[in-house]
């Protein structure tokens, strides 16, 4: 994965540490999350948030083979 160099505003930076921190991430990681989120909500607005973390989530445990299957009733 290639890298670039931005500058971002000094507030969201503090933000995104304070987050990052607390969840065991570093503060680019949590830039790039908060970046995935909202590119995945702006292309799909009816989508809830929550929605949207359980897809990213399904597509992690995809990617690492932990995915089960649905039993239906």
């Amino acid at each position: 994965m290639a890298t670039t160099s931005i500058r971002l505003d000094q507030e969201l930076i503090a933000k995104a540490t304070i987050k990052a921190k607390a969840l065991s991430r570093t503060t680019s990681k949590k830039i790039e999350h908060w970046a995935k989120v909202g590119a995945i909500m702006e292309e799909n607005p009816e989508l809830s948030y929550e929605f949207v973390k359980q897809a990213i989530m399904a597509k992690a445990e995809k990617e690492i083979g932990q995915l089960e299957s649905y039993q239906f009733d």
